[in-house]
């Protein structure tokens, strides 16, 4: 019981904080408050249901361990495809039935079992320096980070983030252990600097000349655009689609599970199917510039501007399977060391 206590309290998530009434739905997030209120506060407005949310970096999954049949906790956000798995693997969230979300989700962005469903896609992008590199041919591929012509040119966060994580997930799904340990090999040694910051930090580098190529998220781009402080990083680089003539660029995904004992159901099902319908969808494409994941929903203006791309077709199930094998590719390369 003091453990317990002791971790709610480190947590900010105290089960006596968060209420259970018929008209409230509790989410346990990993994303950041501003990226989702604003869906938040359109679904209260039409569904007359306030929506209780506690934000955490990491931990979700070992509090609902902790809290059992107890916890309060009704839907779960997460940022990556790891964390959406980890909540099915260790039996944390629910089934979910439901035809609206069928309707609005992909098969290819949703678990065989209904127990996580994507709501936005997100690809990982190669920046390129705009004035010593330029637009990267259409021919490139993340192998090509490898090769030794990038040597200390290429900038990066760590490699155990997840978005990485998933990225050399993918990499294993396609070409095997041996072949991806090599290959992270050579992006290690084409390395500008230590794997270090985020994802808009390395676009940083890339405009002060730390490095002529990086990897990111899409999204951040589009941030850093509309951020006067960062609109010069933005602006120094070029975004390139790798795989085009591949296997696609890899995407990944925000995403959203119901809880093993959510205790108010129904209105968390109301949220999940508020959440893949058109009108949040559309508010994440705006607002986030990320990609909508329900088919029909239009990209911003700004991430329209960047292009059509192939997205790579893998199953985001078999992605995820390779996990523990891609953090031990990483941790045998000593990748951020």
């Amino acid at each position: 019981m003091k453990k317990l206590l002791a971790t709610a309290v480190l947590f900010g998530l105290a089960a006596p904080q968060i209420a259970t009434a018929a008209e409230e739905v509790n989410v346990y997030s990993y994303r950041q408050p501003f990226l989702v209120e604003p869906m938040f506060n359109e679904f209260t407005k039409e569904t007359g249901i306030k929506v209780n949310v506690k934000f955490a970096k990491a931990g979700i999954a070992e509090k609902l361990q902790q809290e059992g049949e107890y916890s309060p906790a009704d839907v779960v956000l997460t940022t990556d495809i790891s964390r959406l798995v980890e909540l099915s693997d260790k039996k944390l969230v629910q089934p979910v039935d439901s035809k609206v979300i069928d309707a609005n989700i992909p098969a290819q962005f949703r678990d065989n079992e209904d127990e996580w469903f994507a709501l936005t896609l997100r690809s990982r992008n190669v920046y390129s320096s705009k004035d010593r590199i330029g637009k990267l041919p259409a021919s490139f591929d993340y192998s090509d980070l490898a090769k030794p012509e990038w040597k200390g040119k290429l900038c990066t966060r760590s490699g155990k983030h997840p978005y990485n994580v998933s990225l050399v997930s993918a990499m294993i799904a396609h070409n095997g252990e041996a072949a991806t340990k090599t290959w992270l090999e050579g992006v290690k040694a084409n390395l500008a600097r230590k794997p270090q910051g985020n994802d808009r930090g390395q676009v940083q580098a890339v405009k002060e000349g730390l490095c002529d190529i990086a990897i990111g998220n899409s999204y951040y781009l589009g941030k850093m655009v509309n951020d006067p402080n960062q609109k010069a990083w933005a602006e120094a680089v070029e975004i390139n689609f790798p795989g085009q003539q591949g296997n696609g660029t890899h995407v990944n995904v925000s995403g959203m599970a119901m809880a093993k004992y959510a205790p108010n159901k129904d209105n968390a099902l109301k949220l999940m199917e508020f959440l893949t319908a058109t009108t949040a969808q559309q508010m994440y494409a705006e607002m986030n510039y990320e990609y909508p994941v329900k088919v029909g929903v239009k990209r911003s203006a700004l991430v329209a501007s960047w292009g059509e791309f192939k997205a790579d077709d893998v199953s985001l199930d078999q992605v995820a399977q390779y996990h523990q094998a891609a953090i031990k590719l990483l941790d045998e390369v000593k990748f951020d060391l």
